[in-house]
């Protein structure tokens, strides 16, 4: 509905670019500061706060993802989570919001010191000035192919390597989808990916473009939501979405800091374990 221009944004003219891939987006707004509003991934923008970079998220969260089933492992090499520790594990880049959350899995739910595994990179990081405070256990390798190095035992594990044809590489939780469920639905964990920025200039000349914004959005939301709880035949898609729905009271993608706190008290704390944030930010 924002897109289409049937709901606006009260006393903001949207002038919308729709970028592929959106990363592409993270990236120009991190190190040009390209737009006035921008969708963001949260660790991107958590690394953008360390450096003082000058936009400011709302709590507006438009794409949410689970985690534990893009833990992959070589099983000639590890057995049990924990064998990762003294070995090699890819992930995209250190700072990618997938590997931030499933880092965190691997280290609240298994009990693997991150310290201790050595981290390669097959990508840069969208804020720059992150490349010269990498962790001393992070190795750079500009175009790696983690998921070839997965399969030939290069690498122990990855994180979202994408398509790996080997018979010797697995998930480390084989039922992810009951387990990503469950956890949703008994514990609240609904990982956060994206979020939307605004420059800090805007939002100090006129600060109710904020609230503005996050009204728009959440209208947005509600049509879209209703919407498809009213169609006789929904897409997939659209059915993940209703899934996700039943466990937040009807709506799939909860705004607002209130009913995301934990979410985003999670995301900080492991942003500060994993040496992303000098120190321990609140959400406020």
């Amino acid at each position: 509905a924002l897109k289409d221009g049937s709901v606006k944004v009260r006393g903001v003219n949207l002038d919308l670019i729709e970028i592929t891939p959106i990363t592409t987006t993270f990236r120009r707004m991190c190190r040009n500061h390209e737009f006035d509003i921008a969708e963001l991934a949260i660790t991107t923008y958590l690394a953008a706060k360390a450096y003082d970079l000058p936009f400011t998220a709302i709590p507006v969260f438009p794409v949410r993802e689970y985690w534990h089933g893009q833990i992959y492992v070589n099983t000639d090499i590890v057995k049990s989570a924990k064998d990762m520790e003294g070995k090699k594990v890819g992930v995209r880049a250190y700072t990618v919001t997938g590997g931030v959350w499933a880092r965190g899995i691997l280290a609240e739910e298994f009990g693997v010191n991150l310290d201790n595994v050595t981290w390669v990179l097959a990508d840069e990081e969208h804020v720059a000035e992150f490349h010269k405070d990498y962790p001393k256990n992070v190795i750079h390798q500009q175009g790696a192919n983690i998921a070839e190095m997965l399969a030939s035992g290069e690498l122990a594990a990855a994180i979202a390597p994408g398509p790996v044809n080997a018979p010797n590489v697995k998930q480390l939780v084989p039922d992810a989808k009951t387990v990503e469920s469950e956890s949703h639905r008994t514990k609240g964990f609904y990982p956060i990916n994206h979020t939307i920025v605004v420059k800090n200039d805007i939002l100090a000349a006129e600060p109710w473009v904020a609230v503005e914004l996050f009204n728009a959005f959440s209208t947005a939301k509600r049509q879209y939501l209703a919407g498809i709880k009213a169609s006789a035949s929904p897409t997939d898609a659209e059915k993940v979405v209703l899934q996700k729905a039943q466990f937040n009271g009807g709506d799939s993608h909860p705004y607002g800091v209130t009913p995301n706190r934990k979410m985003i008290d999670a995301i900080l704390r492991m942003g500060y374990n994993q040496h992303i944030l000098p120190r321990a930010f609140s959400a406020e």
